[in-house]
């Protein structure tokens, strides 16, 4: 029988406040960042912050929880990923 892991899902929210300040909730890794672009993974999918001069202030991966400033120019959100990356889909 195959063990099934049981994560306790944290719930995901998303605050941007003047785009300057911007606080998400249940965050579970950050893949990559620099100044321009974070990308961040949730319970919902892959997280794309771009902008300028952002900087994460904290993140926090047993509470879930990624705050960062700068000046936000887009968020957006693509499925979530299964497996190791792209070299994984690759090699199926």
């Amino acid at each position: 029988m195959a063990e099934e892991k049981k994560t306790a899902k944290v719930p995901h929210s998303v605050i941007l406040e003047n785009r300057k300040s911007f606080t998400a909730t249940g965050v579970s890794n950050v893949d990559s960042f620099d100044d321009q672009t974070i990308v961040a993974y949730t319970d919902l999918g892959e997280l794309v912050v771009k902008g300028r001069g952002l900087h994460i202030n904290r993140l926090n991966i047993e509470t879930g929880e990624l705050t960062l400033t700068g000046e936000v120019s887009s968020l957006s959100y693509s499925e979530a990923r299964q497996g190791g990356g792209m070299l994984s889909r690759l090699f199926k």
